[in-house]
């Protein structure tokens, strides 16, 4: 099977699909820090969200509780890891970065700031029981 290509800022295209193989694949397809900080996203996230289910969209893994919503998302840029909780603002305290839609929150994660894990366990768990983007069974 050909590696999948790289897109702007390293992010792999990886075709859409449900469940953890294509999730699995999108961490497989990244390059330095940025593998090690998606394989840490994905273990703290699966371990987090009751249920957990998967799935790849838009080149970019989502997750959410079982027959739930999508609520929580990550996405490789140049320097950083962009997490989004579509509801984040709801979150208390709510992740650190803002976004045009006024509900989403992001976590930016670099080489060089560390994942506060335990935070981001509390994130989910709360993001697990708020409504989210987009039914995880579509």
């Amino acid at each position: 099977m050909a590696k999948p290509r790289l897109l702007t800022g390293g992010n792999p295209q990886i075709p859409k699909g449900l469940g953890d193989a294509p999730v699995r694949a999108y961490i497989d397809a990244l390059e330095d820090w940025k593998r090690q900080a998606c394989e840490d996203l994905d273990g703290v996230i699966s371990r987090s969200i009751p249920g957990v289910r998967k799935a790849v969209k838009w080149n970019s893994p989502f997750y959410g509780p079982a027959g739930g919503d999508y609520v929580v998302s990550y996405h490789v840029m140049t320097r950083y890891v962009k997490v989004a909780f579509f509801a984040g603002a709801t979150l208390d305290p709510p992740p650190p970065e803002g976004s045009k839609d006024p509900s989403t929150r992001y976590l930016h994660v670099s080489e060089k700031t560390p994942l506060d894990e335990a935070r981001l366990a509390d994130w989910c768990r709360q993001a697990s029981a708020l409504p989210g983007f987009g039914k995880v069974a579509d």
